[in-house]
C-alpha cells in the first residue's frame, strides 16, 4: 500500500503526527470533533506529554487496537486536559473545549507555530511569560515594552504621574503651578540693621533671628515708593517764603526716588532769581533750560537730553536755570510748557523748584500742569503763615482740587522746638492738604553743599523715606487730573 500522508494516518490509524511536520493543535481538536477520541488522547500524549522545554521527537506507528496514550498518563479517554471549569487554560477560556493542550513554551514550539500554522492565521497565540497582548511582540520574538499609557514606577529617582488623568492646575494652585510661593520653602527675610543684623552675619548666616518690626516697616515705604506709574508724574515744590528749604527739599526728595525707582527722574529750576538747584549735585554741564529749548528739535534720543543735565550720586538729574537773573525773567509760561512736554517723552517724575513769585510769569504753567504739590514750610510761626497763605492764593484762584492732592512739609523740625506747638501746626494743614510730614534738621543739609544720602543722619532718611512714599501713593491718579485749557495772548 502506498505510505499516507499523517494527516490522513491520524485519521485511520491514531498515529500521532511528526511534530517536525509542524502539526497544528487547531487540526488535531478539528480531528477528535469528528469522533476519533482516540486521536485526541494520542495527540494530546504527543504534543504535551514531554517535559516543557524538552526537543519533541516522533512518535512511532501504534497499533490500532492499543489502547491510548493518554490513559496511561493517568487522563480519561475523551477527558480535556484543560482546567477545570470556569476557569481559563491556556488554549482558550472557560466553555470552550479544547481538543488539544497548549503547545509547551518552547523555541522549538514558537518556531513551528510562526513557520507553519501562524500564516494560516488559525494558531493561537503562544503565551510566554512577560508577554503582553496590547504590546505584541518585537520581530526578534523579544517581549516589547509597556505601552505609554502606563505610569512609571516610583523608585529613588522617579515619581508615577497620573498622566491625563490629573486634574488641570491653575494659577493659584494645583500639580501645575510652579510660582515661587509654591515651590520655595517659607523662610525668614534677614535682617538689615542692629544687633540682628550682626548675630546674622556673625554667624555666618546660620542663626537668623529675622528682621525687626523697623526693617519690616521700611521695607514697606520702599515697597510704597515703587508704585507702578504710568506716564510722567510732576512735582511742584511751592512756598511764598524764601529760605525754607525749597531747593534743599527738591534736592532730597528726587534723589531718594532716583535711588529707589529705576525710573528717570529728573528736577528743573523754574526760579527765576538765580536759582541755587544746580549747586546740590556736581556739575558736569553749563548748559542750561534755555539751551534745551534752542535745540528742541534736534532732540531725539534719551542721550540727547542727557547732554543738557548734571547726574548726581542717586541717579538724579538737574536741568539748571539761567544765572543771569535778566534772562531768567524771559522764562515764560510757554517755554516751561514746552520744557515739560520735551521731557515727559524721557522721564517717569519731573519735580520743578518753583520761585517765591506766584505771579511770575512761568508760574501758570507750572501749577497747569503739575499732578501734585508740595507746601513747603519752616518750624517757625511766619514760616507756617507763609505757606498757609500759599494755600488761600491756590483756592482763590481755582487751583482748589490741587491743593487738595498737595503734601505738606514741615521742614528743619529740631528736637526741642521752642514754644512753638508744632502739633497744631499739622492739624492746621492736615484739614487742608492730603497728608503732612516732618523733616528732621540735618547737620549736612545746612552746610548748604552738595547732597548726599548716604551723609544724612538715620532719621533724615527715614522721614524722606516717608515722604516719596507718601506722594508716590498718588501715583495711580497720574494724569487725571483736569487740565485747565491754554488761553490765547
Amino acid at each position: 500500500m502506498e505510505p499516507r500522508d499523517d494527516a490522513g494516518a491520524e485519521r485511520e490509524g491514531g498515529r500521532p503526527r511528526d511534530p517536525a511536520a509542524g502539526a497544528s493543535p487547531s487540526e488535531a481538536a478539528g480531528t477528535a470533533g469528528a469522533g476519533s477520541s482516540s486521536a485526541s488522547a494520542s495527540s494530546a500524549s504527543g504534543v504535551s506529554g514531554g517535559a516543557p522545554g524538552a526537543e519533541p521527537v516522533a512518535s512511532a506507528p501504534t497499533d490500532p487496537g492499543a489502547p491510548a496514550s493518554g490513559a496511561s498518563s493517568g487522563v480519561p479517554s475523551g477527558a480535556s486536559s484543560g482546567p477545570p471549569s470556569g476557569q481559563s487554560g491556556p488554549s482558550g477560556p472557560a466553555g470552550e473545549a479544547p481538543g488539544v493542550a497548549a503547545p509547551p513554551d518552547s523555541p522549538e514550539t514558537t518556531r513551528r507555530v510562526d513557520t507553519a500554522e501562524a500564516a494560516r492565521g488559525d494558531a493561537p497565540q503562544p503565551r510566554h511569560p512577560g508577554f503582553d497582548p496590547r504590546g505584541g511582540a518585537g520581530p526578534t520574538g523579544r517581549v516589547a515594552g509597556p505601552p505609554s499609557d502606563r505610569a512609571p514606577v516610583a523608585g529613588r529617582f522617579t515619581t508615577p504621574g497620573r498622566g491625563a488623568s490629573a486634574p488641570a492646575g491653575g494659577p493659584n494652585g494645583g500639580p501645575y503651578d510652579l510660582s515661587s510661593a509654591q515651590l520655595l520653602r517659607p523662610s525668614k527675610r534677614p535682617p538689615q540693621t542692629g544687633w540682628r543684623r550682626a548675630l546674622f552675619v556673625g554667624t555666618g548666616g546660620l542663626v537668623n533671628p529675622g528682621e525687626s518690626q523697623g526693617d519690616a516697616e521700611r521695607r514697606e515705604l520702599i515697597a510704597r515708593v515703587n508704585q507702578p506709574l504710568h506716564g510722567c508724574y510732576k512735582i511742584a515744590m511751592l512756598s511764598l517764603k524764601g529760605g525754607v528749604g525749597k531747593t534743599t527739599m527738591t534736592t532730597t526728595l528726587g534723589s531718594t526716588f532716583a535711588s529707589l525707582r529705576g525710573d528717570r527722574v529728573i528736577a528743573v529750576d523754574a526760579n527765576p532769581d538765580r536759582g541755587t538747584l544746580s549747586q546740590k549735585i556736581p556739575l558736569e554741564t553749563t548748559a542750561t533750560v534755555r539751551h534745551l529749548l534752542r535745540d528742541a528739535d534736534r532732540v531725539r534720543r534719551y542721550s540727547d537730553v542727557r547732554a543738557y543735565t548734571s547726574q548726581g550720586p542717586s541717579r538724579l538729574e538737574i536741568l539748571a536755570s539761567e544765572q543771569d537773573p535778566a534772562v531768567s525773567e524771559a522764562f515764560s509760561e510757554v517755554d516751561y510748557r514746552r520744557t515739560v512736554t520735551l521731557l515727559e517723552h524721557f522721564y517717569n517724575v519731573v519735580l520743578t523748584d518753583c520761585g517765591t513769585g506766584l505771579m511770575h510769569s512761568a508760574m501758570k504753567g507750572v501749577l497747569d500742569v503739575a499732578d501734585s504739590l508740595l507746601i513747603v514750610s519752616s518750624a517757625s510761626i511766619d514760616g507756617a503763615r507763609s505757606a498757609s497763605a500759599t494755600l488761600d492764593w491756590l483756592d482763590a484762584h481755582g487751583y482748589r482740587d490741587l491743593v487738595s492732592r498737595s503734601v505738606a512739609v514741615i521742614n528743619y523740625v529740631r528736637r526741642s522746638s521752642g514754644n512753638v506747638d508744632l502739633d497744631r501746626v499739622s492739624d492746621h494743614f492736615a484739614a487742608r492738604c492730603r497728608a503732612v510730614v516732618r523733616l528732621p534738621f540735618d547737620p549736612h543739609l545746612e552746610e548748604g553743599a552738595e547732597i548726599e544720602l548716604d551723609k544724612l543722619a538715620s532719621r533724615t532718611r527715614a522721614a524722606l523715606l516717608e515722604l516719596a512714599a507718601t506722594v508716590a501713593d498718588d501715583f495711580g491718579r497720574a494724569g487725571s487730573r483736569v487740565r485747565r485749557p491754554v488761553l490765547p495772548r
